[in-house]
């Protein structure tokens, strides 16, 4: 697994290499300085997945978000800050990155990287309790208004706690590819574009 680490401080850089590169199954391919720096750098290092820092001064890691995600929409991209900020929790959900784990969390770090790189979205303990709070919800949410299925309902629900498709497959006892079917069908009918947006929309539309 590749591995693009962005962050203005080389010591942070080179911690984040060491905790990553620990097991022997994550390979860091490149050190970037600058939001700007990796998206110059993504379209040639391809990596698995971003890890990247908010607050720099040349292209912050939001805006750099943006941007590899219009070259590469199946990109991954963690956001990795200090700050328990709810303004940046928010446009990080609109962006479209796959994770948002404090920094104080890097024990946990690689698993999160190994989550994400298999298609989970991940963010951290105290960011998930926040969720409910930055998220404007409706008690008036209809599934039969939008033609989802009681079974469609259930793998939303399962997206929405971050199980990727094999964990959603076994558990309600169906095919990968039945579950990945299914997924794309409810992403069609809500005029989503991914994962992370449909769990967004179960937070914020549905979820009470």
């Amino acid at each position: 697994m590749r591995i693009m680490i962005v962050d203005d401080d080389p010591l942070v850089q080179e911690s984040l290499k060491i905790i990553l590169e620990k097991d022997g199954d994550i390979e860091v391919s490149r050190l970037c300085s600058s939001g700007k720096e990796a998206v110059a750098a993504y379209g040639e290092v391809k990596p698995d997945v971003v890890l990247s820092d908010i607050r720099m001064e040349e292209m912050d890691g939001l805006a750099a978000t943006t941007e590899i995600l219009k070259m590469d929409p199946s990109a991954k991209v963690i956001l990795l800050t200090t700050f328990l900020d709810d303004e940046y929790i928010n446009r990080a959900l609109k962006v479209g990155a796959k994770g948002y784990i404090l920094k104080q969390d890097c024990a946990s770090l690689a698993t999160a990287v190994r989550a994400v790189n298999g298609g989970q979205t991940v963010f951290g303990g105290k960011i998930v309790e926040r969720l409910p709070d930055l998220l404007n919800r409706s008690e008036s949410f209809s599934w039969e208004e939008f033609d989802i299925t009681p079974k469609e309902r259930e793998v939303v629900e399962l997206v929405a706690e971050g199980l990727s498709n094999k964990e959603i497959a076994q558990k309600m006892f169906l095919g990968e590819g039945t579950v990945r079917n299914m997924i794309s069908s409810v992403l069609g009918k809500l005029d989503l574009r991914d994962r992370t947006q449909l769990a967004c929309f179960y937070y914020q539309r549905i979820k009470i």
